[in-house]
């Protein structure tokens, strides 16, 4: 079976640490390179829990989403959970590696996962990067159309199902920002927090955009700046992305949990590591998706209760 190292590279082959964000820094954090690697098992969160079942289940190596080390850390002591985690990993001689921004942006990575399971065709980058050793293109996010116009509620609803299907089952659903009945074509996706691309979405013309952690005031902000450009172009003046005469509202806001919508990631890994895997070294490794909800909200009470 192949060490460690061996399988770190293929890993770094299939979502290369290049492609991540300048703050963000995925890749090996626990593990020693010369421990054989049978079994590899994959979780959105690196959370004592996580940790827990890849040791119960004799796993070499536990691939997350999200990392242990996101903020500054300056220990890894028992005077906090990190340090704990990072004992335990390796007492049981378990590695520890992250795929975070740069499987965001892979082929076969995050952001394609959700187009792909949301139904999008032609699918491209939102925000591309340049990478001329990729074979397809590669960054953050999707933008893509579907085959044929459907309502905003009834795209919400396909979220909804697809994310609970093939990502991840939380409390808290999802939300939706617009008129149910507005047809809807062009979707933006960025998996994740997202509040930050509206201006990319808003200048492909979006109808609806896909993300997560939406906040209150910039989400009031966008919907209102694209309610008044709608009324202005219905008045014959061409505002942001639309000809004169365009009524139309776009984008449109679906919010999902954050992690749930990134695991559906895992459905690709699954089927792309221990392939990549057996093609470098010669052998295959076992794999296995822990689906544990991860999220940290527990209930989400929307009425009263009589």
């Amino acid at each position: 079976m192949p060490n460690l190292k061996q399988v770190i590279d293929v890993l770094e082959t299939l979502y290369p640490l290049r492609y991540a964000e300048e703050w963000d820094e995925p890749g090996l954090i626990v593990g020693d390179l010369n421990h054989e690697v049978n079994r590899i098992v994959f979780a959105a969160d690196p959370t004592s829990a996580i940790v827990d079942k890849a040791v119960a289940t004799g796993a070499d190596l536990l691939v997350t989403h999200h990392p242990l080390f996101f903020r500054s850390v300056h220990e890894a002591s028992g005077l906090g959970f990190r340090g704990d985690i990072v004992r335990r990993l390796y007492q049981h001689g378990c590695g520890l590696w992250v795929g975070h921004t740069n499987a965001d942006a892979a082929y076969r990575g995050v952001g394609q996962a959700a187009a792909d399971y949301f139904g999008l065709v032609g699918s491209q980058p939102l925000v591309p990067i340049e990478d001329t050793a990729a074979a397809h293109p590669v960054g953050l996010g999707r933008v893509g159309r579907l085959p044929e116009p459907i309502t905003l509620q009834d795209f919400a609803q396909r979220v909804f199902d697809e994310v609970s299907d093939h990502g991840m089952v939380t409390a808290l659903g999802i939300q939706m920002c617009g008129d149910p009945e507005a047809l809807v074509r062009r979707i933006a996706i960025l998996p994740g927090s997202g509040d930050s691309l509206f201006n990319e979405v808003r200048a492909i013309g979006a109808d609806v955009y896909v993300t997560s952690d939406l906040r209150h005031h910039p989400v009031t902000d966008a919907i209102e700046q694209a309610r008044y450009e709608a009324r202005m172009r219905g008045q014959g003046i061409a505002l942001g992305q639309g000809e004169s005469g365009d009524g139309h509202v776009r984008p449109y806001f679906i919010n999902t949990p954050h992690a749930a919508i990134e695991s559906m990631w895992f459905n690709y890994a699954l089927e792309d590591v221990p392939v990549a895997v057996e093609r470098a070294t010669g052998s295959r490794p076992e794999v296995e998706w822990f689906r544990d909800t991860t999220d940290p909200w527990t209930l989400s009470i929307t009425s009263r209760q009589d």
